[in-house]
């Protein structure tokens, strides 16, 4: 089997940012994941738990969308992020069909545990950026989610 380094890549994927940045993800998380221990399922959804973290009782839905996910696609992650003890769906008083969701007092403690492997993990993948390097790549990454969530506000 060939190394990595001698697959070749045709034009149209070395010039393609959502090609780049998809397989950037799936190595960033991989190479997340293989580091972290002792977290269940919580590593993979750590941006969505420090979402709910900010937006305490965030309905459903918004989280969904504000994580480009559809809502039956969340459900079965809270169903297990809840399950092992990370967050608890309380039902609207006014609106029984709206579920908010909530870090549990647990969930909350271990999200900042995992918050040092994700700020040690943060550090591995920006070694040799500079700190202006940085935050020119999370501007111009900014403008592609603006992109994105104005194209998908355009769809029907």
């Amino acid at each position: 089997m060939r190394s990595v380094d001698e697959v070749e890549e045709p034009e149209v994927l070395v010039t393609s940012l959502a090609y780049r940045i998809r397989l950037l993800q799936i190595a960033s998380y991989k190479a997340f994941e293989q580091k972290v221990s002792g977290y269940g399922s919580a590593p993979r959804y750590f941006g969505m738990l420090k979402l709910i973290e900010a937006n305490p009782g965030i309905p459903q839905t918004r989280l969904a969308e504000a994580i480009f996910l559809d809502r039956s696609s969340l459900v079965p992650i809270v169903d297990t992020l809840t399950r092992e003890g990370w967050l608890e769906r309380k039902l609207d008083a006014r609106d029984r069909r709206v579920r908010r969701v909530f870090l549990t007092d647990a969930g909350a403690a271990r999200v900042a545990a995992l918050q040092h492997e994700v700020d040690a993990h943060e550090a591995m993948i920006t070694a040799g950026l500079s700190a202006t390097d940085k935050a020119q790549l999370l501007t111009l990454l900014e403008a592609v989610d603006a992109n994105l969530r104005a194209d998908k506000a355009e769809a029907p």
